[in-house]
């Protein structure tokens, strides 16, 4: 086999590996991602799924137990709500009326929290003020 066959041959098995490897990476970027839901979005959710949840903690709805905390989370726009239960690590930030993100599943009709994926949005100083 001539070397110009031979470079060729490699080229192409390169371009190819290539080609797999970054299909295998869009799939896998488009799979992992998942778009957060509103707790009204969660109210026919599957048991045991993961999903990834955004809303407003309702106010006075924050409780204390031994080994976490539960409080209640309603939609941006003050829509359904869901009862929340979260053990792990939580933000200084997370208070009454805050946005917050949390990653969990479905149990009995309460969203379960994954340890330590709390995360509490602060509220944009740029976004308008609402006049009384």
């Amino acid at each position: 086999m001539d070397v110009h066959r031979k470079r060729q041959i490699r080229l192409f098995v390169a371009l190819g590996l290539a080609v797999v490897l970054a299909a295998g990476l869009v799939y896998t970027s488009f799979n992992t991602s998942s778009e957060a839901r509103q707790p009204s979005e969660l109210s026919e959710a599957v048991p045991g799924k993961s999903y990834e949840m955004t809303g407003k903690v309702v106010p006075g709805s924050i409780e204390e137990s031994g080994t976490g905390i539960s409080f209640e989370v309603s939609d941006r726009d003050g829509g359904g709500s869901l009862p929340v239960s979260y053990e792990g690590v939580v933000p200084d930030p997370f208070r009454d009326g805050r946005e917050i993100v949390l990653k969990g599943s479905v149990e009995n009709g309460v969203f379960v929290g994954e340890r330590d994926t709390l995360v509490t949005k602060c509220p944009s100083k740029f976004s308008e003020k609402q006049h009384s």
